[in-house]
């Protein structure tokens, strides 16, 4: 059932796209928006892993304890073992990146080996195992930058208002222009949230500890709500617990469901799993 919403919102939003080319050029302007797409996501899916772990400066990590964890993991998963990285953050988070499991890699902060104990550490890189399992990494890809050619197809819809005279077409411009990039947003903000909410099911499966990595979630929103991590927000859906926004923000815009919500899942699966 998550497969199947995550395909149909990931069709709705190349739909939207596909019709805003429509709408300006016809065919033409649908299959370049469709080459568009493509091109993106290719890009997208090549570089993305070297691109975030670039961004916030991530080392390879040397620990045999975790990259023991991370193996034992990795073969419960029955995926490759992914590399690990350290970020020097005193926030406590983590993320899983790479376009493939056999070519992922797992970054985890300096905070959170030194806040989190090893049931928790090992709850959270069997979240981020359950995303390189399920392929996340490309979904959260393709949905990004498809969001992300919307937006900009709109951006050139609103300089076109200015620079050519279309009487009727301006007031068909105006909801198209405001609305299209608006509910891109929403649907890939809806990916996101179902992605999170399947990581933590499969990767309490995989550690057989779903109680650690519930508690896990509560120290880590704790620590982001009083110290915030700085970077970029447009990697927020990557990490375990967004590190940019608190769980305050409304429902609708937030890139992760809301921790509670999460930790109250964990503990209805703890009793199951016993």
């Amino acid at each position: 059932m998550s497969f199947l919403r995550t395909a149909a919102l990931l069709g709705l939003l190349t739909g939207i796209l596909l019709a805003i080319g429509f709408f300006f050029f016809f065919i033409f302007g649908m299959t370049i928006a469709l080459i568009f797409a493509l091109i993106l996501n290719f890009f997208s899916y090549w570089y993305s892993d070297k691109i975030v772990l670039s961004i916030y400066g991530a080392k390879p990590l040397s620990n045999e304890k975790l990259n023991s964890i991370v193996e034992k993991l990795a073969e419960e998963a029955n995926i490759p073992k992914p590399r690990l990285y350290i970020i020097p953050k005193n926030t406590p988070n983590a993320f899983a990146t790479g376009r493939s499991p056999k070519n992922s890699a797992i970054a985890v902060t300096q905070g959170l080996l030194e806040n989190l104990n090893y049931d928790e550490i090992e709850g959270v890189l069997s979240h981020e195992i359950a995303h390189i399992k399920n392929k996340d990494t490309l979904v959260s890809t393709i949905a990004a930058t498809v969001a992300g050619a919307i937006s900009y197809l709109a951006q050139i819809a609103w300089w076109s208002m200015f620079s050519r005279d279309r009487e009727n077409g301006n007031i068909l411009l105006f909801p198209l222009i405001i609305f299209a990039p608006f509910a891109a947003m929403l649907i890939q903000l809806a990916i996101s949230r179902g992605r999170e909410f399947q990581a933590d099911y499969t990767g309490a499966f995989i550690s057989k500890k779903p109680l650690a990595l519930a508690s896990a979630l509560e120290k880590i929103s704790d620590f982001v709500n009083r110290n915030p991590m700085r970077g970029s927000s447009a990697t927020s859906h990557l990490w375990i617990v967004n590190p940019f926004k608190g769980d305050s923000f409304v429902k609708l815009f937030m890139t992760h469901p809301p921790v509670s919500e999460r930790v109250k899942r964990l503990k209805e699966l703890a009793k199951e799993i016993r």
